[in-house]
């Protein structure tokens, strides 16, 4: 009896990812540096746009009362007291950290975005769930924040050659850790926290105001962004500014061994029993002004910059 020939198993070949599979992967990686890289482009149109507003708003809420009658005195007062140039104080380290924190902050709300919509850009987060994206990009950016923001306003509140006690950006940081070491620079940092977590506003007010206008009028997505980012910038600094006053001015206080604000609450405190409830408004107005055109175009170019790398992409 001859012997039946064994039946030939088949091999088992381990699939091999096509190149249209592994192309979609290389640019699902490229996607999630999108944000960060067009968040560079928004900082820098932040600044232009921006500085001397904030300059104007750092002032007013860090002098002493009195000595401002309002925002436009204290402008006129800064033009004719120390030239135009005096509006940009303190613009070095925005102009390269406002560039870098908006690329943090945009980039990091894009990723916490996906990961909420579980991997899926084209879900549709509920305003809610925006928020929180908004503040998880918040208290990731105020890291990087804290020390840009604490030079800035140290240089912004040189008024004279009397009140002058750092020659530049490098100078004031080197002092900050000579005295205080390298936490020195992040003093201020918990009230940056507290102050960058209403991001929640911001981001939630922004989808709003996005969705109504796409319902109520035909404007193009560009302007509906420049639009919705500038009503969501100014509904954001309506509940945020008494956490920015506070803030600047833990920031600007004597670098002492024992401050007059140790802590957010004392500072709070401070405030209130110096200036009352309009002390956490000092400033407002010339925040209002600059939140609106300097957010929009920001939000702009951010979406222009984002557009652009999705061509280039395709």
């Amino acid at each position: 009896m001859s012997a039946q020939p064994s039946a030939q198993v088949p091999a088992v070949i381990p699939p091999v990812p096509s190149a249209r599979a592994s192309l979609a992967e290389d640019k699902s990686k490229q996607k999630k540096f999108h944000g960060f890289i067009a968040g560079v482009f928004s900082g820098v149109t932040k600044l232009i746009v921006g500085h001397p507003f904030d300059t104007i708003k750092v002032r007013m809420q860090t002098s002493a009362p009195g000595q401002f009658n309002g925002p436009l005195h204290c402008f006129l007062e800064t033009i004719k007291k120390e030239g135009p140039r005096a509006l940009y104080k303190g613009a070095t380290p925005p102009l390269i950290g406002w560039a870098f924190m908006d690329s943090v902050m945009l980039g990091s709300l894009t990723h916490y975005k996906l990961l909420l919509q579980g991997g899926d850009p084209n879900v549709k987060l509920s305003y809610f769930w925006s928020g929180v994206a908004g503040v998880g990009a918040g208290v990731t950016v105020s890291f990087v924040a804290a020390p840009i923001e604490h030079v800035k306003a140290r240089l912004q509140v040189q008024y004279d050659a009397k009140s002058k006690l750092y020659s530049g950006p490098i100078d004031c940081a080197r002092q900050l850790v000579r005295n205080n070491g390298i936490p020195g620079l992040w003093k201020g940092l918990w009230a940056t926290i507290w102050f960058r977590s209403w991001f929640f506003m911001w981001w939630s007010s922004y989808e709003f105001y996005a969705d109504q206008m796409r319902l109520r009028t035909n404007m193009s997505e560009s302007a509906i962004n420049f639009w919705a980012g500038g009503l969501g910038a100014n509904t954001f600094w309506l509940f945020s500014f008494p956490c920015d006053v506070v803030k600047n001015k833990i920031m600007t206080q004597p670098d002492v061994k024992n401050p007059p604000f140790p802590t957010i609450v004392s500072c709070f405190k401070h405030v209130y029993r110096t200036d009352g409830l309009k002390g956490f408004y000092r400033g407002f107005l010339p925040c209002l002004l600059r939140a609106f055109p300097t957010n929009a175009c920001a939000l702009t170019s951010f979406d222009l910059t984002m557009r652009w790398l999705r061509k280039m992409d395709d």
